[in-house]
């Protein structure tokens, strides 16, 4: 089902903002009415181009320059980010979560590897369930964290392509979306963040699609339905991605036709509320929606979420959000600051640039975004900024193209700062074989002069500053292994332990899955080391509490966590260093448990004597 437009006579009183959001969809079913020329003898102005001439639609999918530069620029992101993925960054016990979870529902054993209880929408392990399936079912083995992180780059790819159509359906000339497009993938943080297997990372993909479509130039109803679908679908892959939803319908409002904006957005937001209900409707028929002392529920969940401890205020030296915020600038500060700042400046000049009109949803994305990050106590988790990012790309490149546009043509089309790319910026690029407007002029090609000479000069000065920056920000990213001390620890205990299936480990979920492909029993043999003491399952297991554990493989997070964790602070104090790898805070330790019943002169699981070593 299409909307027809009216014709420019029809939508005259409409505001200069609702003429430059409208573009012409014809329907399949009415032709579209012509479009009247101006009176003989008229002055033709600004406004009466507006009135008269159509904007022009941008065809992505027949536009051989756009193609060009699209599939371009993804060869690139492509081999970027997938150079040494399993290298660098160091594993998390987040992705091993995730993949953890994902492995449980390969394997019919529910919704995580151990109780579901409603931390996160399982949305998005589901889906990274499905990436996995066939390289699993091949290659049991390759089901780690190290290895499944190739699938992070389809994912990566798609985003990336997504932000192209998303800059060029907001108008933006294709050097812009060409920039948006290197910034997002290109960036050190993007390098960083979009290698792991993190949910935000394929929420990010979803809401990306749900932009595009609520942008779409054709205007289908469905199109823009479908946007409230993907953008529930984002938020049920990873709920911090709610945050982003207002910034989606100011993209529809602003993007839709003026008498069907009404329908279109609350058919939007019905389409995406009826989706994120079945979240707790599954609870619902769970019976797990309201809490109760003897199972686990919704409410549950988000009580936890909610009272999570604060990490403190970003600008307060110190406090893990301003470490947090450090890490981010650490590998780029180019893209957060200048995204931060561009958004700012688009919002300030709204009222008067069309540009900024058009960019206003990734601009208040952006917004919403930094001022979550800045409450005064609040966690900040450092994959917060992956959901920022092709928002912080789109900003970027939206205020270079209203700054270059201004600098070309202001007082020579009547344009003001920041004005329209889409008109006079789209037609010194030459009107598009089949689009709207082809075979008219509607600017002036300028010869070569100051004005453009200093466009080239800022373009110099900005990639002389950028580019070196951004290839010592992913130096390490290319050419550092920092993983080879899990790859160590798992090689121990594949090699190194004789009875892998009676032997009680504690890990962090980084090697949780290598130690399961070994032998160790899934849940109570391997155990993720939290649940050594919030299980009650695993507690059962382990009646004796920490003298029940063979080994503990002390790593970063486990040390971190363990005065917070009883049976595995105890574990850690009782236990004795059998391996060690690395050096300094990322140093991985094998430790043994030694005051344990039945120690009779042998490593437990071995048959060997025990192997001297004391704690560093």
């Amino acid at each position: 089902m299409t909307t027809t437009l009216p014709s420019p006579d029809e939508t005259a009183p409409e505001t200069t903002s609702d003429r430059a959001a409208s573009r012409p969809a014809p329907s399949t079913a009415t032709k579209p009415a012509p479009v009247p020329s101006a009176a003989p003898g008229a002055r033709t102005t600004r406004t009466t181009r507006l009135r008269t001439e159509p904007r022009p639609v941008i065809r992505f999918r027949s536009s051989r320059p756009d193609l060009a530069i699209c599939l371009g620029l993804l060869v690139v992101i492509v081999l970027v980010q997938g150079w040494n993925i399993t290298g660098f960054p160091a594993l998390s016990d987040d992705e091993g979560t995730y993949l953890s979870q994902a492995w449980a529902v390969q394997q019919g054993e529910g919704l995580a590897h151990y109780t579901y209880w409603y931390d996160h929408p399982p949305l998005g392990w589901l889906q990274i369930a499905g990436l996995t399936y066939l390289p699993a079912l091949f290659s049991p083995e390759s089901m780690n964290v190290a290895t499944m992180r190739y699938t992070m780059l389809l994912i990566s790819a798609i985003s990336a392509v997504l932000v192209y159509v998303l800059a060029r359906r907001l108008f933006l000339p294709r050097w812009a979306a060409g920039v948006a497009m290197a910034a997002f993938g290109l960036s050190p943080l993007s390098v960083h963040f979009q290698r792991e297997l993190f949910l935000d990372n394929i929420a990010v993909l979803w809401m990306l699609l749900a932009f595009c479509l609520a942008a779409s130039p054709s205007r289908h109803l469905w199109h823009q339905f479908a946007a409230g679908l993907a953008g529930a679908v984002s938020v049920l892959s990873k709920e911090t991605m709610l945050l982003v939803l207002p910034a989606l319908l100011v993209t529809l409002w602003t993007h839709s036709h003026r008498q069907t904006r009404k329908f279109v957005v609350t058919g939007a937001i019905t389409s995406c509320a009826l989706v994120g209900l079945s979240y707790p409707l599954y609870a619902l028929l769970n019976n797990e929606l309201f809490a109760s002392g003897n199972h686990v529920s919704l409410f549950d969940g988000i009580r936890y979420q909610l009272s999570r401890p604060g990490s403190g205020f970003i600008l307060d030296v110190g406090s893990g959000s301003h470490k947090t915020y450090e890490s981010w600038l650490y590998y780029d500060p180019i893209l957060p600051l200048a995204g931060v700042a561009a958004a700012v400046l688009l919002l300030v000049v709204r009222r008067r640039s069309v540009t900024a009109r058009a960019v206003a949803g990734p601009a208040l994305a952006v917004a919403i975004l930094a001022l979550v990050a800045f409450r005064p106590d609040g966690y900040l988790p450092a994959m917060y900024v992956i959901q920022a990012l092709p928002f912080l790309a789109l900003v970027l490149a939206g205020a270079a193209a209203g700054l270059v546009h201004a600098i070309l043509y202001r007082g020579r089309a009547a344009a003001g700062p920041l004005a329209e790319p889409g008109t006079e910026a789209e037609a010194a690029e030459g009107p598009k074989t089949g689009e709207p407007g082809a075979g008219t002029t509607t600017a002036r090609r300028f010869r070569p002069g100051p004005r453009r000479t200093l466009v080239a000069a800022l373009a110099l000065a900005v990639a002389v500053a950028v580019v070196p920056a951004w290839a010592e920000g992913n130096h390490d990213a290319l050419t550092q292994d920092a993983n080879r001390h899990y790859r160590a620890a798992a090689a121990w205990f594949e090699t190194e332990i004789d009875d892998p299936a009676a032997t009680r480990v504690l890990v962090d979920d980084a090697l949780w899955l290598d130690l399961v492909h070994d032998g160790y029993e899934p849940g109570t043999g391997v155990i993720w080391f939290y649940k050594a003491d919030l299980d009650p399952e695993v507690i059962e297991a382990m009646p004796r509490g920490w003298r029940d554990i063979d080994y503990v493989v002390s790593s970063l997070t486990v040390r971190r966590d363990a005065p917070t964790l009883p049976t595995v602070e105890a574990a850690l104090a009782n236990s004795t260093v059998v391996e060690v790898y690395g050096t300094g805070d990322d140093r991985i330790e094998i430790r043994r448990v030694d005051d344990r019943a039945g120690t009779t002169g042998t490593a437990p699981g071995t048959g060997r004597p025990p192997t001297a070593g004391g704690a560093l």
